[in-house]
């Protein structure tokens, strides 16, 4: 069966930097913004989240300092959640539009997430080197979920994650063969397709760079493509 949290997912620590700052940031307060400042802190490695049985897997970048790395959910408790997980449900991967905590009853259905970095990064801006010690858990998801058909990639970030992975995995692949492209869809000969989108971080979404339609659109599409 399943495990989306290993022991040693859970206690991972193969990227010093990023487990120093993933731990400071939940115990010091003068790190945590106001409004969490009396909240304890999930500050650990964050596991995939979803349905087990899920045909996409949704590859993000990394845990927000005060959402996932807060409450130990990919996407929950920051801006980018409250602009994903409404999506989901419009598109009918979520059971509610709202992901606030791991008690919130939340499911999601034929959709996985998980990201190319598990540990809140300090600028939000893994090395190249902690991206590639955290293909191991991304590994771990692909091959514990076996009725994937897609990947949608959140970003650039992402995107080269599963390339790089696919490289890992034994595929000739040319990164300049498939750049990222917001709403592309990439084929191989022997692995999953990815389909681009932007980020849904805040800068992107308060800046109009992705808007509901075209992430409702992006959404819309892998949903064909797998139902």
């Amino acid at each position: 069966m399943f495990d989306p949290y290993p022991t040693a997912l859970a206690t991972c620590r193969l990227c010093p930097r990023l487990a120093e700052h993933r731990e400071a940031v939940g115990r010091r307060e003068r790190m945590r913004r106001q409004a969490y400042a009396r909240e304890s802190y999930w500050a650990k490695p964050v596991p995939g989240f979803g349905d087990p049985q899920a045909q996409i897997l949704l590859l993000g970048l990394a845990p927000g300092a005060h959402g996932s790395n807060r409450t130990g959910r990919m996407f929950t408790g920051d801006a980018s959640g409250d602009f994903l997980y409404p999506a989901l449900h419009r598109a009918g991967f979520a059971s509610s539009a709202r992901s606030q905590s791991l008690e919130d009853g939340l499911g999601l259905k034929g959709l996985w997430i998980t990201a190319a970095c598990r540990c809140v990064p300090p600028g939000n801006k893994p090395t190249g080197k902690e991206l590639g010690n955290c293909q191991v858990w991304l590994e771990h998801d692909f091959t514990g979920l076996k009725n994937l058909k897609l990947v949608l990639a959140l970003g650039a970030v992402a995107h080269n994650s599963y390339l790089d992975y696919l490289k890992r995995k034994g595929q000739t692949i040319v990164k300049k063969t498939y750049p990222f492209a917001h709403g592309k869809l990439h084929h191989f000969p022997e692995a999953l397709p990815l389909l681009d989108s932007y980020h849904v971080s805040f800068q992107n979404t308060n800046t109009g760079k992705l808007t509901e339609a075209m992430f409702d659109d992006v959404l819309n599409r892998a949903k064909a493509f797998c139902f």
